[in-house]
């Protein structure tokens, strides 16, 4: 007897991110605790991480922008991370800025790109149907 199963639907909410978080969202932290020129790393360090995170953003955004394309099109579950990766794709592709304010404002990005993916992994909650609910634009 031969039985038929229906066809399995990818898991866009609950598949597992290849990257390692910790490391970055420490330096996200981290970076975004700079205040003061004294606490401010130099400008070579600066570059260093500028492109630390420009390459871990570029590969958040790739691996958002391949859930939200797995997202129903009229969904309003897509709308906010697609603006965070309209976003996104602004701030990559003008190159990276090697100052603090520069690098600030890729941790910032680094973070908004990890609070859209987690808001996809999020259980389904009367919250989501609200594309505007939380926090997750990009600052």
């Amino acid at each position: 007897m031969t039985t038929h199963l229906a066809p399995t639907v990818p898991d866009v909410f609950h598949e597992a991110s290849p990257l390692e978080r910790e490391p970055y969202m420490s330096l996200v932290q981290a970076v975004l605790a700079w205040s003061v020129p004294e606490t401010a790393p130099r400008p070579r360090d600066c570059e260093q991480i500028a492109l630390l995170l420009a390459g871990h953003a570029r590969a958040l955004a790739d691996d958002l922008r391949h859930r939200c394309t797995r997202l129903p099109k009229s969904g309003s579950l897509r709308t906010l991370p697609e603006i965070v990766l309209g976003e996104a794709e602004r701030r990559l592709s003008t190159g990276h800025r090697a100052t603090v304010a520069g690098v600030q404002n890729l941790a910032r990005l680094v973070r908004a790109l990890y609070e859209r993916l987690d808001h996809l992994h999020a259980p389904a909650s009367p919250g989501l149907d609200r594309p505007w609910s939380g926090t997750g634009g990009v600052a």
